[in-house]
Parts: C-alpha cells; structure tokens; sequence
C-alpha cells in the first residue's frame, strides 16, 4: 500500500464514517488505474500527485466528495475521459468540482488579463462551491514543489500567479498555512535576486533568534504552570521569507526593526486561560510599549484570532509571543475549512456530510463571497471584473470599525470614502466629512486597522468628481461615476 494513501485513510477514518471512507477508496481504485504508467514532467509517477494533493486536503477534514475530486481532479486533463463520465461514476457534486478545476487548470496568468476570462470563470467556481479553490490551493502547492521540472520561460509567470492570485486568495479565506507555504515556493521562481537577498540577510539572524526562544520555552512553561495554566503547546515559528520581504520594504530594508523573524507561540486551552497567560507574561518581562495587539477581541477580517505581545526578554532581547487556544490556533491554520471540522466534531457520530451540508454554514465574515458572485452577475466585462478582484479584493487587507463596533474589511490605502461606500451607497453619497478616532480628518486619509471612523452626511449630496484621484476601490469609482451621471470618467 502507498504510504501516503495509508495516512490518508488513517486520517479520514477519525472523521468520515464508512460508506464515505469507502466513497474515498473507490475513487482512490479507479484514478490509480487510469493513471497507471504516466509520468508527469518531473519524471515521477503522475499518481504521486493526487495522491499528495488529497494528503493536503485530508489534513484540512476535507469532506469525501472533495477527497474524491481531489484524487481524481487530473484524470480529465490527463485522458479522453469526461467531467460528465466522472460524474455518472462518483455523482454530480464530483462532477462539478472536476469541471471547475479543469477550467481552473487552463488558466495561464500572463500579467496582461488576456486570461480575463478564465479568472472569472474560477471565481464564479468558487462562488457556487469553495470546495474548487480548496482543491486547487492544495494542487498549486504540490505543482510548485515540481516547478523546477516546467520550461524556464513558464516558471516565472506559474509563480506570478501564484503571489498575485493563489496566496492572497489563500489569505482572504484564511488559509495563512496555505497562504504561506504558496509564497515561500513562488518566491524564488518570481524574484529571484531579492529571495536570495533575503535568504541571506535574514538567515544567521534567524537562527540565532531560534536558539534564543527554544531556551527560552522551557522558562514560560514553567511560570505558566506556577500559575496554574498547564500550555497545551510551546513552540517558535519562524516568520516566512517572502512576509520577511514585504516587511522588509516597508521598514527601509532595516531587518532590526523586524521582531517577529521569530516568535514564540503559547496555546492554551481556553479563551480565559489566554488572558491569563499574558498577564503573566507580562510580569515576567516587561512589554515593548505600543506592540500588544488584541486579535482576540477584534479579530482579523478572515477571522484569525490571537494575542499579540513583544517583550524585553533575557539580555533586553526583543522577542514577540502569541498566544491562543485551540480552536484560535485551528482557524489561524486553515480558516474557512476549520468550520467543516468544528462542524462535522460538533455532529452524531452517523454524521453524513454529503445529507447534512446544512451544517456548513458560512460565518458572516466570508459574505464577501456573497458579494463576489453578484459582482459577477453586474460587471459584464472580465477584465473590469478581474481588476476589481485584484485591487478589492486580493490586496493586503485592513479591517477598520464602525462607531458600533462592526467591522469593515477594506483594501490597504482605503479611504474614509472608500469606507463610506461599503456601509451603504447612499452615505458615500452624501458624505462631506469624517472622523478618525474622534478626530476630524480629510477624505483622502488613509485608514489603518483598528481605526474606528465615523461618517459626516449632508442630505441630497452627491459625490465629488474629484474623489475619483484618491480613492482605493474600484467599486467605489464605479459608485461615484455611476451617481455623478459622467460616464467615460
């Protein structure tokens, strides 16, 4: 038997019950066969790969129907057989998300949108069903793992597409694992000079930071447990390279000022034991003033959540800790595939996931996939839609609040504009003023996370044409220019 396949089913039988595990062997039987003497462009056996990809699906509590698709998701592209015959084989659920990843797998990102269409066409697949995009996360990753074995001159547009498309979409759905791993394996294929800058630069700093927090484990165990808080888990996690590089251009290339190349993670087992902990942490090293961040409290818009802390350690050394629980710590992982586990932990031990999808019920901070597909039923033309995608909805994101306390996912470099638009047309429209924090600032500020912003409204107003020059969204140039009645603006 295949090792691998072997942790699969070992994994799968903790949570699916045995006709679905069944389900999964007869899709694992069948793509074996089909696949028996074919060889992908690194030399190896092509089943190696799917059988890879549904390892990585099977580490996230993928349900059967993905683990079937994910085993079979090459069979189309490989043979003469059909996403319809799949389908009168495994079912029509099978049958969509092989189509979805075949259109998927055709796309080739050239930078210029003359894939336009096809970049719709994935979104719109994910908008029916994300399980499309889990499987082709998981089939990117192991694709770049073999990246070296694609001609030279495809290499660089394959990782391109990956840090412009793939890892942010990771991030947005809060995939960080995924997101991750997707820019460590592009980065040196897409800018090869700076990763090997990096490498360098952060590579003996890092190691040295490593050592450091390993010795310093044992220490914060031991005053947890004096305290009556037994840590279900210590460990230190190095920042990856390309987060490093980001971080790096936005500090003037000065990697001193970069205090988390590695941290220390505490996970506890409870929301109140997290609190507890950072207090006495506190009282164990002093904390770096302005550097605690409550994530706990105001979680990210994907959903993460986690305390935030940099300390004056031993020997004054600067270090950032993290702490969170369980159930933090499994959504920081693998975000909106964390609720299929929690779901499916939650149901009878009958549980039948392909009878009880009901389960799955999207948590209001994955709306904007809502949102995405009726964008898609008004923006007509795929090049306006995937630049909306690119500038909207896949950038780095800030997440700001309402005076009531609800938060507002938006682009970086959003404006109080941009913000305005997004509570309601009507108050973009008629907005004349705002307020950061309590404090009166211009329409053209650039909000950051954790700003609270209040909007100033003038009955019958209508937009500023001069808006247009500084705010951050398409969807709110496309607002403007609508309500202005100047179109070719």
């Amino acid at each position: 038997m295949n090792p691998l396949w072997k942790k699969i089913l070992n994994k799968i039988k903790t949570y699916l019950n045995e006709e679905e595990v069944n389900f999964v062997k007869q899709a694992y039987d069948y793509a074996k066969n089909i696949h028996e003497g074919s060889l992908r462009k690194s030399k190896e056996p092509y089943f190696n790969h799917p059988i890879r990809v549904t390892f990585l699906l099977s580490e996230i509590h993928a349900d059967s129907t993905t683990l079937a698709a994910g085993l079979l998701h090459g069979v189309v592209k490989e043979t003469k057989i059909t996403s319809s015959d799949l389908g009168k084989m495994f079912g029509s659920e099978v049958e969509f998300l092989i189509h979805g990843i075949t259109k998927i797998s055709q796309v080739e990102y050239s930078g210029n949108l003359n894939q336009a269409e096809n970049f719709r066409n994935l979104f719109l697949a994910m908008a029916q069903d994300l399980r499309v995009v889990m499987i082709k996360l998981a089939d990117q990753v192991d694709n770049l793992k073999t990246i070296w074995a694609l001609e030279k001159e495809k290499q660089k547009p394959n990782a391109l597409e990956t840090l412009e498309i793939f890892a942010p979409l990771a991030y947005r759905l809060g995939l960080t694992k995924l997101g991750s791993i997707l820019e460590d394996l592009a980065f040196p294929y897409a800018y090869p000079e700076d990763y090997r800058y990096v490498a360098q630069l952060s590579g003996r700093r890092q190691k040295e930071l490593e050592i450091y927090l390993k010795n310093m484990s044992p220490v914060i165990e031991k005053v947890l447990k004096e305290n009556d808080i037994k840590p279900v888990k210590i460990e230190s996690r190095a920042k990856h390279l390309f987060s490093i590089w980001r971080k790096l251009k936005k500090e003037d290339m000065d990697i001193t000022k970069i205090y988390d190349l590695v941290a220390t993670r505490i996970l506890v087992s409870n929301l109140e034991e997290c609190y507890s902990a950072l207090g006495i942490i506190h009282q164990l090293w002093k904390p770096v003033p302005g550097r605690f961040k409550d994530y706990i409290a105001n979680p990210k818009p994907n959903g993460y959540q986690s305390l935030h802390t940099t300390v004056f350690g031993p020997n004054g050394r600067i270090m950032e800790i993290q702490i969170r629980d369980e159930r933090m710590h499994q959504e920081a992982e693998w975000g909106i595939a964390s609720h299929w586990y929690y779901n499916i932990k939650k149901g009878s031990k009958g549980y039948n996931q392909k009878k009880d999808k009901s389960q799955f019920v999207l948590d209001k901070k994955f709306l904007w996939l809502k949102q995405l597909k009726d964008w898609q039923k008004d923006i007509k033309d795929p090049q306006e839609f995937l630049e909306l995608l690119k500038n909207d909805f896949l950038k780095d994101r800030i997440y700001v609040l309402t005076p009531q306390g609800d938060i507002i996912d938006l682009p970086e470099g959003a404006t109080p504009v941009d913000f305005a638009y997004q509570i309601h047309s009507d108050i973009g429209n008629q907005c004349v003023g705002s307020k950061i924090n309590g404090k009166l600032v211009p329409l053209d500020f650039n909000l950051k996370s954790g700003d609270v912003i209040e909007i100033l409204i003038q009955k019958n107003k209508k937009p500023s044409y001069s808006w247009l020059e500084f705010v951050k969204m398409k969807e709110t140039k496309t607002q403007i220019r609508k309500n202005i009645k100047q179109p070719g603006l």
